[in-house]
């Protein structure tokens, strides 16, 4: 797909723009990094289309068959490094109009007013410190590393 206009999630999967912690992974035809915006939760990661394309059903058929192992590896690394009880996956695509999948950490002290969905509705003294934030995604990227693909 061509694509032409601005893009945060392109300029993130080429390098042009840097979340907390860079680019942890490519593989598959994605990348993972941590959320660009600022977050009221440590670990929430997200994997983005390396090319642009609009939503799940515009992703090359490597990398759709890429994504549901890697997402599943990438929550195996969250629970292992950051003791994440559960992890949500959302793709909304509203916001941001390129293929992306949020894979949020809930943990066990995670306030009831910022899990499931909620997680988009972080108060500002909610949100983290960017560099506790790159911390986390270093932590998870560590994880991935010591954790042989299947």
């Amino acid at each position: 797909m061509v694509h032409s206009e601005s893009c945060v999630a392109c300029d993130i999967a080429r390098g042009a723009l840097r979340p907390p912690g860079g680019v942890l992974l490519r593989a598959g035809g994605l990348v993972l990094h941590a959320v660009a915006d600022r977050t009221p939760l440590r670990g929430w990661l997200v994997l983005t289309a390396e090319r642009h394309a609009h939503a799940l059903d515009h992703l090359a058929p490597a990398t759709l068959a890429a994504l549901g192992p890697l997402a599943a590896r990438v929550v195996a690394a969250q629970r292992a490094a950051l003791g994440a009880e559960h992890v949500c996956a959302f793709s909304i695509g509203e916001a941001v109009r390129h293929f992306h999948l949020h894979l949020v950490p809930r943990y066990a002290d995670t306030p009831e007013r910022l899990r499931g969905r909620r997680c988009f509705e972080g108060r500002p003294e909610d949100l983290l410190e960017e560099g506790e934030v790159e911390q986390a995604a270093l932590a998870v990227a560590a994880a991935l590393r010591s954790t042989p693909e299947p």
